[in-house]
């Protein structure tokens, strides 16, 4: 996400953060940089132009040139700045209205149906709101099918009418439908159109004259860099949007558009999505996003995907079978599926503080764990169970039905065995015991 944006703003600030002497003219320099990097990333050039001066403006008030620490200082004022152009704070939906009705909109192909999708998902998850999701887009082929599927896929109910070709009648319907059966939420898939088809976003008025949502929300690819950008502001010109949804940020996106769309069109970003998975949706932190373009990682909203996935009741069971020495490969199994819904593993990689930089240019696939779980997956239970019992020949028979070798089987075992010590360690002494033991292994 961003790389190529963080990596040139990490070396435009690199000869302020203690490397080399602190001048006026190298912070002119710096932010000239700066600039540029936002410029290549796709910003307006005006934005970008307006950004450093009123960077450059804060840091002169700010005696920054005779600071005890001037680089990291500048760092604060550029991610502050930051910061603020993004939105300054996250913004909530409003989910007012009864039921509350969120119409959905945007290009062809920016993803609506599938974060119509992941934000009725999120809205049950996380709000314990009933939604439901209605398919007014009746010009793609397939599309009313593939919201079932999405529908489908993460249990929560669709209305749909193949029969019908008018999107205002169905949206009606769709919020009929949803008082009569106890959804406080309507989710409206409408079809994606371009803002200079002038029927198409007649239509899209039509819709939102009709049935009055609390949020409108415009879907964007942020891939489209500066063109989304544009295509957001045609589309706030005839419906006054509330929101913005940036989808693709775990692509090959610049940052262009999630750095600059709030100054142009005035409107917060309220969600983006960072994969394909129904869970892969996030409230946008303009504070966080700031960190990560920077490189400083986002360690809060790591914390809060894993306190999501965080079940009190097995955390308990688990300490006990831990501490009786009967933590298995099925426990092991649960523990990985866990990380597994958190995102894919480029994404959380890119919030631990510094990993980012150490592992560019590295592939992380998003089914790292395949192999391990094949290899788990081709043990009996009594295995699992008791990984003690796993011999030669088992370990053959293991690889084989897993697709791998014996080597790798081996080496999984083997880190199952240290990880089980590790933990056992950790239990009662408050770490003491392996404490101690790193200290024997030094000497």
């Amino acid at each position: 996400m961003f790389d190529n944006l963080s990596d040139k703003l990490d070396k435009a600030l690199h000869v302020l953060k203690g490397h080399g002497s602190i001048t006026e003219v190298n912070v002119a320099e710096t932010l000239k940089e700066v600039r540029r990097a936002l410029i290549d990333a796709d910003v307006n050039f005006k934005i970008a132009k307006d950004f450093t001066n009123r960077v450059k403006e804060k840091a002169l008030g700010q005696n920054v040139l005779t600071t005890l620490q001037p680089g990291q200082l500048m760092v604060k004022l550029v991610k502050d700045e930051l910061t603020e152009l993004m939105g300054g704070d996250a913004a909530g939906l409003n989910l007012s209205g009864s039921p509350s009705v969120i119409l959905m909109s945007g290009l062809q192909g920016s993803g609506k149906t599938t974060f119509s999708g992941k934000l009725a998902n999120f809205l049950k998850t996380k709000k314990t709101k009933k939604p439901l999701l209605v398919a007014c887009d009746v010009y793609r082929p397939a599309a009313i099918d593939q919201l079932h599927v999405v529908g489908d896929a993460i249990q929560v109910d669709v209305f749909s009418d193949k029969d019908n070709s008018d999107p205002v009648a169905i949206a009606e319907a769709g919020i009929a439908f949803a008082k009569a059966n106890g959804h406080n939420v309507v989710i409206v898939d409408t079809a994606g159109r371009l803002a200079v088809d002038t029927a198409m976003m007649d239509e899209i008025a039509n819709i939102h004259k009709a049935i009055q949502p609390q949020e409108t929300l415009f879907v964007v690819d942020a891939m489209t860099g500066q063109d989304a950008v544009n295509t957001a502001k045609a589309f706030n010109d005839i419906l006054n949007f509330d929101g913005v949804i940036l989808t693709k940020l775990d692509g090959d996106t610049r940052g262009g558009a999630a750095i600059s769309i709030k100054s142009v069109v005035d409107k917060p970003i309220k969600f983006i999505g960072t994969g394909e998975k129904m869970e892969a949706i996030d409230v946008f932190y303009p504070s966080r996003m700031a960190d990560r373009i920077l490189g400083m990682g986002d360690v809060v909203s790591l914390v809060e995907r894993a306190q999501e996935q965080f079940d009190e009741e097995e955390a308990r069971k688990l300490q006990k079978k831990i501490a009786k020495n009967q933590f298995g490969f099925d426990d092991f199994l649960k523990q990985i599926q866990q990380v597994k819904k958190m995102g894919n593993m480029k994404d959380l990689m890119g919030m631990i503080p510094g990993a980012g930089k150490m592992l560019k240019g590295v592939d992380i696939d998003d089914d790292a764990f395949k192999h391990i779980e094949a290899i788990i997956h081709s043990m009996t239970v009594e295995e699992r169970t008791n990984p003690a019992v796993i011999n030669s020949s088992r370990k053959k028979r293991i690889g084989k039905g897993s697709g791998t070798s014996v080597q790798q089987v081996n080496q999984l075992l083997k880190q199952f065995n240290q990880m089980s010590k590790m933990m056992k360690m950790m239990q009662g002494g408050g770490g003491r015991k392996m404490m101690q033991a790193m200290s024997r292994m030094q000497k």
